[in-house]
């Protein structure tokens, strides 16, 4: 059963040609043999509970009664949500022993739509740095290689759907959390456009929930639970409906390769030599693909990136403020606490500002262009031990986080953004591409993704080692 589709999955359930306690018995089997080798799933609840609430699923339905698209199925929410019931450490030790009160609102569409939470997925510290390691639960590890990092923030939730240990996962994305593990553990992770997954607030920080999954239409089915405006967050908008059929021509569709910006992101050797062989799949569609780069100071966005992470952190602030709790923190969170607390209003106001600017230059740029394709990642997955490369190619990395700076300007567009497989190097070692739709185009950018899927099978035909 766990090579199954989510989507041939959610059949054979709703037609009773398995029963949900097969299929929680299944998943439960191999995450007690396979979890071990990647510390994906943490916090795993007691199998004879699982059990208990996969037979009262199919009490259900053999009553008629069927939940929705997820009913039955074992589910792991990723460590920065909070699910009703179960530890929430968001992989800090200030919060090792903090039990979740309610659910957070899409945990809450998910447990509605019959999921079985059996646990959580592993993340860094407070999500922060596309590598998955917290003094928690400890450190994620890609199928691909053990001794090399998921990446993050939604490691775990990568490196389980790669194990076949969940069929479907959630996912966050503020710089790359969706996409960069989608490649380094060679699934997809699907950053949706901004609102379509309903997040609480009035200002429009440019994290995003989303669906993560093996196939183009088991994210989509899973982001047509996840989506729909709420009262709860004012700025959510825009339900989702379900891919229509394959079919069509792409005959004429035009991609802009941006590549490395023109030279302007360090890249390790090979890995754009591995995403410009993805690219032929799309010539081989009938895409007219060409190489080209927006017409805006990729500087000036990494500029406007900085000022509303580091904005955006100071609601860590009283976790910064007591000594005791401080002493407890790591130290990227502690570098992104203190230069936000250097920041004026008029800082603040003049990157609101440049990121409209950079919003308007985007879709200037994909007036011409239909989609976007760029790399998903700067490295291939690197080891675990490293917390984060110090270099790439000889070229220093001032932050934490700017080795994964070719995902920031998309994040901050709030465009459709889809991290995908896009092949391997010859140390077998997976990389990834981000394909961006326009403003509100998810489903377009699903349907592409669709038809490079069925023509490449990365993840079908590459499963990993283990």
């Amino acid at each position: 059963m766990p090579w199954f589709s989510a989507v041939e999955l959610a059949e054979n359930i709703r037609r009773r040609q398995v029963s949900c306690v097969e299929v929680m018995s299944a998943y439960l089997a191999r995450i007690e043999a396979l979890n071990p080798r990647v510390n994906a799933i943490v916090a795993l609840r007691e199998p004879e509970v699982l059990m208990r609430a996969a037979a009262a699923r199919d009490d259900q339905l053999a009553r008629g009664e069927r939940l929705g698209w997820l009913h039955g199925f074992p589910f792991a929410v990723k460590d920065l949500a909070a699910a009703e019931g179960l530890l929430w450490t968001e992989g800090s030790p200030l919060h090792a022993r903090r039990v979740a009160d309610v659910d957070d609102l899409f945990v809450r569409r998910i447990r509605d739509a019959g999921a079985i939470v059996v646990g959580k997925t592993n993340v860094p510290e407070f999500g922060l740095g596309s590598q998955t390691y917290n003094r928690v639960y400890g450190a994620t590890a890609t199928p691909y290689d053990t001794g090399r990092t998921a990446g993050g923030s939604s490691g775990g939730a990568a490196a389980a759907l790669a194990l076949r240990l969940l069929p479907v996962a959630d996912g966050s994305d503020y710089l790359g959390s969706l996409r960069n593990p989608a490649a380094f553990c060679n699934v997809l992770g699907f950053r949706p456009s901004f609102g379509r997954v309903p997040t609480a607030g009035f200002v429009a920080h440019p994290s995003v929930v989303g669906p993560m999954g093996r196939t183009v239409d088991d994210v989509a089915a899973l982001l047509s639970v996840l989506a729909g405006p709420d009262d709860s967050a004012p700025l959510s908008t825009g339900t989702f409906a379900p891919l229509p059929p394959p079919g069509g021509s792409w005959r004429g569709t035009r991609i802009a390769w941006v590549g490395d910006l023109g030279g302007h992101l360090a890249t390790e050797p090979g890995l754009l030599d591995v995403c410009r062989r993805a690219l032929r799949v799309f010539e081989d569609l009938g895409c007219h693909v060409e190489e080209a780069v927006p017409d805006y100071p990729p500087e000036r966005i990494w500029s406007t990136v900085l000022t509303w992470r580091w904005w955006g952190m100071l609601k860590a602030h009283d976790l910064y403020a007591d000594p005791v709790t401080r002493a407890e923190l790591k130290p990227e969170i502690i570098w992104e606490i203190e230069n936000g607390l250097r920041l004026s209003a008029l800082d603040v106001a003049r990157a609101e500002v440049t990121r409209t600017e950079w919003y308007d230059a985007a879709v200037r740029f994909l007036d011409t262009y239909d989609f976007v394709v760029a790399p998903s990642t700067q490295v291939f997955p690197f080891p675990i031990t490293t917390h984060w490369p110090a270099d790439i190619d000889g070229r220093p990395m001032d932050s934490y986080h700017r080795w994964m700076e070719t995902v920031a300007p998309w994040s901050m567009t709030g465009m459709p953004a889809l991290g995908m497989p896009a092949g391997f190097d010859d140390r077998g070692l997976p990389a990834g591409i981000q394909l961006v739709g326009r403003p509100w185009a998810d489903t377009e950018v699903l349907q592409l993704a669709r038809a490079y899927e069925e023509q490449t099978n990365w993840v079908r035909d590459h499963p990993p080692p283990a």
